[in-house]
């Protein structure tokens, strides 16, 4: 019964496939549109084949390339001048990578090495592609979050992790302040409301009970 099941959505996908590049040939053959909704229909088979049977990490592989070749193929088609599929790519290839690394992907270690190697990453692009300003300031921000709350959350440091995250914020706004707008110092504001998180943390939570 399963193999009938991927065999009728290989044969409808198929079919599908053919019919919208039919009409995409007749209707409009200067743009080619029909690769949009034969991505779609190209996951109705692999979702039955691998997830179907329990293959998850599996299908999370063929997924990924199939996405990944999607994103290629609109870079080079659209927009051959610029390889934005190097920013998108490697954020998806984490996807499989954690699915395979398993237990270990919930570990303070994976945290630090994935933390580590995001940011080499797209601070190499940020050199190499986009040198004129430094926005490898914000995906590091974001990423930074990953180790530092699997750290304090473990080891129930509620206080420090308060403390960390409001250093980690308020050094963001230092810096981007300094980058964008160093004629006005704007980042005392946002810095003033993000405080209050360790001082409420402080006293409601550190404060002996009188």
């Amino acid at each position: 019964m399963k193999t009938h099941r991927i065999a009728f959505a290989v044969s409808g996908s198929i079919m599908s496939i053919f019919f919208l590049a039919l009409v995409n040939y007749l209707t409009s053959p200067g743009v080619v549109w029909f690769i949009h909704p034969a991505f779609a229909l190209i996951q109705w088979p692999v979702a039955l084949y691998f997830a179907g049977s329990g293959r998850i990490k599996a299908y999370s592989v063929a997924t990924t390339v199939l996405i990944i070749a999607y994103l290629a193929y609109q870079n080079i088609t659209e927009t051959p001048g610029y390889p934005w599929i190097l920013y998108a790519g490697f954020a998806i290839v984490w996807w499989p990578i954690l699915m395979y690394a398993g237990r270990f992907a919930g570990t303070l270690a994976m945290a630090l090495i994935g933390s580590f190697c995001i940011i080499i990453y797209y601070g190499m692009l940020n050199l190499l592609l986009s040198p004129q300003f430094p926005w490898i300031i914000f995906p590091a921000y974001a990423v930074l979050w990953w180790p530092m709350s699997i750290y304090f959350v473990r080891t129930r440091q509620w206080f420090s992790f308060a403390l960390c995250a409001s250093l980690l914020s308020s050094a963001l706004f230092i810096t981007v302040n300094a980058i964008t707008s160093p004629e006005e110092i704007w980042a005392i504001y946002p810095i003033f409301a993000v405080v209050w998180w360790p001082l409420s943390m402080y006293f409601f939570v550190k404060k002996p009970a009188v």
